[in-house]
């Protein structure tokens, strides 16, 4: 597969230069590079090979390993953060001296915040396999992939950070919606998510509110792994298509400017300036107007925004790159509110919040998608919402009606590089399609399908 890769990309290359270099050259040209892809190629199978075995669990000596510790002679014993544990209280509860107890939270504080331990977090003590059950190590989980530890083999306490090793493996899914996206992904066994990075994706061009029945996608995408089998989450979607309402909309990933980010097939940026709304999932509960009836002050005023229904703490995203300009508490009304400029335009105001993001202060810069607060109910409010206003120029506008213009597109000098990698992209996924379509010729179809890439 990766020979077939790269062999593919010799070929899109040399019919790109066609015009350009002479026979000679062109003939030079592909005897080096499929020099130079052969040598890859046989340099990536010896990778893939040695990979196989993993050397977080056992090296080739056949030693056990765990959390990058060799657990050979060791035994290893988990535990659960109790509800009000501190880190001296699970230091004393190990069986650890007061003085030692002492010694060890002072080691720790920098890879161990007190702060943020949670009732329910996991840590493991690693002992001698003897009578005396000496702890060597202590591993405070702090997700899934990252781990603080706590080396107290030698006289000297030695703490360190510790991440496991995450695998991507390369998959391919395509489908017919019956309900909505994120049912037929769900339904199918893949992970949920997916649905949220393929809406993110194409937020200004699809409405995945009214998708319908009979739209159809394809999606390449990166899922990642950790201990060989256990998917952590969506890395990352490496080519979309997807058809709403007869209409095809295609999504092709590049770098430009140091920057990820996905194109059409003409080079046209899919990000807008501005997001569509500041929640992923919300009711719309009040609309802009200019002569509202007010339910706690039981008078008509003006309503110069969007009421957004959500649950308390729901993320609240900022719609654009911009600066903190506001912060604090509304006392008219607005409750917990955030004033963002965003230009020299454009500003949004977010109210009603039950709290801010971290590290949202005045001045702070913030990129769009940013989360900055959080849904609650504070000020004049009946219930949890977001009351979300635009203002550009400095009067109010409807954000439902708002125009949003889109990023730069690929740059002239960089349109080559765009078309290559948009070519492999979709030969790629045309290719995915039939093998699919011919595997499934003579077995009963299933709404939806995924399939690991060799």
């Amino acid at each position: 597969m990766i020979f077939f890769v790269l062999l593919l990309t010799c070929i899109i290359f040399v019919h790109i230069m066609r015009d350009v270099y002479s026979k000679y050259l062109k003939t030079s040209l592909i005897l080096s590079l499929c020099l130079f892809f052969c040598i890859a190629c046989k340099k990536t199978t010896q990778n893939e090979t040695e990979e196989e075995v993993d050397s977080e669990w056992i090296d080739n000596q056949g030693h056990l390993y765990e959390y990058g510790i060799c657990v050979d002679s060791l035994d290893i014993n988990n535990n659960v953060i109790k509800n009000g544990d501190s880190p001296s209280a699970i230091f004393t509860r190990l069986g650890f001296t007061a003085k030692m107890t002492d010694s060890l939270c002072k080691a720790s504080y920098d890879v161990l915040d007190p702060k943020r331990l949670r009732s329910g977090m996991t840590y493991a003590t690693i002992s001698k396999q003897d009578s005396t059950a000496t702890i060597q190590y202590i591993v405070f989980a702090k997700s899934m992939t990252d781990f603080s530890i706590i080396d107290i083999t030698e006289d000297s306490i030695r703490t360190y950070e510790y991440s496991k090793e995450i695998r991507l493996e390369r998959r391919y899914m395509e489908g017919v919606i019956t309900s909505s996206l994120w049912n037929i992904i769900k339904a199918n066994g893949a992970d949920p998510l997916l649905a949220l990075k393929i809406s993110d994706i194409l937020a200004w061009q699809v409405d995945f509110f009214d998708v319908k029945e009979g739209d159809s996608f394809r999606v390449i995408y990166d899922a990642a792994f950790i201990d060989d089998t256990t998917e952590l989450n969506i890395s990352s979607v490496e080519g979309l298509a997807f058809i709403h309402q007869g209409k095809e909309f295609t999504a092709i990933p590049f770098i430009q400017d140091s920057i990820r980010e996905y194109f059409d097939a003409e080079g046209n940026s899919l990000r807008k300036a501005f997001l569509k709304a500041p929640l992923d999932f919300f009711r719309i509960t009040s609309r802009f107007t200019n002569a509202r009836f007010h339910p706690i002050l039981k008078r008509y005023r003006a309503h110069h925004g969007v009421d957004y229904a959500a649950p308390v703490g729901t993320p609240v995203k900022t719609i654009g790159d911009g600066t903190v300009i506001a912060k604090g508490y509304d006392s008219k009304g607005g409750g917990n509110y955030i004033k963002i400029k965003h230009n020299s335009v454009y500003t949004t105001t977010y109210m009603h919040l039950k709290g801010f993001g971290k590290g949202i202060q005045n001045g702070a810069h913030v990129k769009q998608g940013t989360v900055i607060g959080y849904v609650g109910s504070t000020g004049l409010s009946t219930g949890p919402h977001l009351d979300f206003r635009v203002h550009k120029n400095g009067q109010p506008i409807n954000p439902l009606k708002m125009e949003s213009p889109p990023s730069d597109p690929v740059r002239p000098e960089l349109r080559d590089s765009f078309h290559i990698v948009r070519n492999f992209v979709l030969a790629e996924m045309d290719s995915l399609h039939t093998t699919h379509k011919c595997t499934t010729e003579n077995i009963e179809p299933k709404p939806t399908e995924y399939r690991e890439i060799e």
